[in-house]
């Protein structure tokens, strides 16, 4: 399933085998908190970020960089 989150004003793809509303929902929340309060490591992943990947419960970040690529925790 694909579905698309804006982040920082960009439309970024999110891949999971079942996506539901209250996963979406958990991912955004964390993604907002981050980009107001995450260290640099995460800010600059995802300033370069190209697509997100939930797998269970974590989103693997994709980013232009594969060494910048992050797994985040949603719950």
């Amino acid at each position: 399933m694909k579905v698309f989150v804006t982040i920082q004003n960009k439309e970024i793809p999110v891949f999971a085998d079942s996506l539901n509303k209250k996963t979406l929902k958990l991912l955004k929340t964390a993604l907002d908190k981050k980009v107001q309060t995450g260290r640099r490591t995460l800010k600059k992943c995802l300033q370069t970020l190209i697509s997100i990947e939930v797998v269970g419960c974590e989103a693997i970040l994709h980013s232009l960089n594969e060494k910048d690529s992050l797994a985040l925790s949603l719950y």
